[in-house]
């Protein structure tokens, strides 16, 4: 019996690392049975069936933190959701999204800001607008090779998943940290293409000084799931902060007189883009309705 992480899971197999070597593994029945599926990121222990060509099975999925859905994928330490200062321009409903669905998760957030040589003072701008939220903020740049020591640090042993749309340097700056593999595609060993397909999967990628990141489809198209408008206020940590002051019960924040998030709007402790985002996420929520 060895415990492992699974790293990659296409064609029915599930490619486990251990210590010492990556193996092929099918799921044993029994998940089928119980309607539980492996994913990339569990940590599992597996029975090995041949040592030579390093096949075995999942026998066992150890209690997972976290799971998202859309990808799917567990115990994720951190989501760094990037963004590019210009070329392409942020799309904060899209940023502020991303964050909700890690805050509803229970998942760790932190912001990379690439390409700040392109306007530095933008770049600050967006920084002030997270680090009013508490996030940790890293801006940076993958083509001058700017505050990359700071990223390391951040992504250091840590399972991160990278969330951003295409363009904003995500590859890059992999590259520019001395991390050099194609997210795209992928650089994995033949035993590994085994059953590999055109469609996108989800594979974690091991970081040269400790920890693996994700890329991965699906984080560019992100929707909001299993969320009522409710709990939107609960998943903006600045709004939580300023909320409890209002005069009405369940103020949503956005109508009501005497509103101290408002107030806390006007005198600068939250970011306007923030507020915008969350006034367009909440409408976009009671659309739902919640017994869909």
């Amino acid at each position: 019996m060895l415990e492992g992480k699974i790293i990659k899971g296409i064609g029915g197999f599930y490619y486990v690392k251990t210590n010492e070597d990556i193996y092929s593994c099918r799921a044993r029945g029994k998940f089928r049975n119980k309607s539980l599926t492996p994913m990339v990121g569990d940590i599992v222990n597996i029975d090995v069936t041949d040592t030579e060509k390093l096949e075995g099975y999942v026998t066992e999925i150890l209690p997972r933190k976290n799971e998202l859905f859309r990808p799917l994928v567990s115990n994720i330490d951190l989501l760094l959701v990037t963004f590019a200062v210009t070329s392409p321009e942020p799309s904060f409903v899209l940023i502020d999204k991303l964050i909700v669905t890690a805050e509803a998760r229970k998942i760790p957030v932190a912001i990379c800001i690439n390409k700040c040589d392109l306007d530095e003072e933008k770049a600050e701008e967006y920084a002030r607008t997270y680090e009013l939220c508490g996030y940790p903020v890293v801006v940076c740049s993958a083509e001058i090779g700017k505050n990359l020591d700071s990223l390391r640090e951040l992504l250091r042993d840590k399972t991160t998943a990278l969330a951003g749309n295409s363009g904003v340097g995500k590859s890059s700056l992999l590259n520019a940290i001395g991390e050099s593999f194609n997210l795209k595609t992928g650089s994995v060993s033949d035993k590994i293409q085994r059953g590999k397909h055109t469609t996108r999967h989800t594979e974690l990628f091991p970081l040269s000084f400790g920890g693996y990141v994700l890329d991965t489809p699906g984080f560019g198209s992100y929707e909001l799931e299993r969320l009522s408008f409710r709990d939107l206020p609960s998943l903006f940590p600045e709004i939580t902060r300023h909320e409890g002051g209002c005069r009405f019960a369940g103020c949503s924040h956005i109508k009501e007189p005497d509103c101290s998030v408002k107030d806390a709007l006007i005198e600068g402790k939250i970011s306007e883009s923030r507020y915008e985002s969350y006034k367009e996420l909440y409408e976009q929520l009671k659309q739902i309705k919640e017994w869909e």
